[in-house]
């Protein structure tokens, strides 16, 4: 089964500094049917001003991504972590009993990224924090694993999931097989999964089906896939 999800009629935050689209319920956006997919509890697009940002702030029990679209993002957190992350690069953050940080934009152009946030195994993980400087061609033509729960991808989550990142100009499968499921947002570019036309920002909720993307242009996505609720 494949629901499409049209990202005109998502969640909007439009505070001047900051433009995001909410794939989930999220701050003023709150719909109680779609707050979350399966673990996949938070997934932001957001476009953040030159010299602004997400202030220092608090989490706890929740693993979080971000994912590089454009730009700079400089992290700083409690843990005495301090970096600057571009375009295809992630960071991984898991907050488990508390951590407090920042995320901003101290380039002078848009700083666009994804904020992913998944449900841990258990609560009281110990916190951490680690990032990853991929090169983008890792990603042409394939599905480039990136975070899972097991040791097989770079980045290591408490949770059961398993996340890939593509480069498309051609054709390209997505398995997501018995008693599992997967979301998928096209983060650049358009084209069609299983004959369901995608754009920029839209995205496609997976369950117990494989999928072909065909770009109809060069595509730029990222899918989560993890079990069934």
């Amino acid at each position: 089964m494949l629901r499409y999800i049209d990202s005109n009629k998502m969640g909007r935050s439009q505070l001047g500094w900051l433009d995001s689209y909410f794939h989930f319920s999220f701050a003023e956006y709150c719909d109680p049917n779609n707050v979350q997919f399966g673990v996949l509890r938070v997934l932001n697009d957001d476009r953040v001003q030159p010299g602004t940002g997400f202030e220092i702030h608090p989490h706890r029990d929740m693993e979080i991504v971000s994912y590089v679209v454009e730009g700079e993002l400089s992290h700083a957190d409690s843990m005495k972590n301090e970096e600057t992350l571009t375009r295809g690069q992630v960071q991984y953050m898991s907050a488990g009993t508390g951590v407090y940080h920042s995320e901003l934009n101290h380039g002078e152009k848009l700083l666009r990224f994804l904020q992913i946030w998944i449900l841990p195994d258990k609560k009281g993980h110990e916190p951490n924090y680690g990032s990853q400087r991929f090169a983008l061609e890792d990603r042409r033509n394939r599905w480039f694993f990136i975070a899972s729960g097991s040791d097989k991808a770079p980045i290591r989550v408490h949770a059961d999931i398993n996340m890939y990142a593509a480069l498309l100009d051609k054709k390209l499968n997505f398995k997501v097989g018995p008693n599992r499921q997967a979301y998928m947002v096209m983060i650049e570019g358009s084209g069609d999964v299983n004959g369901t036309r995608l754009s920029t920002r839209d995205a496609a909720e997976i369950v117990e089906e494989d999928v072909t993307v065909t770009p109809s242009e060069p595509v730029h996505l990222i899918a989560i896939e993890m079990a069934k609720a």
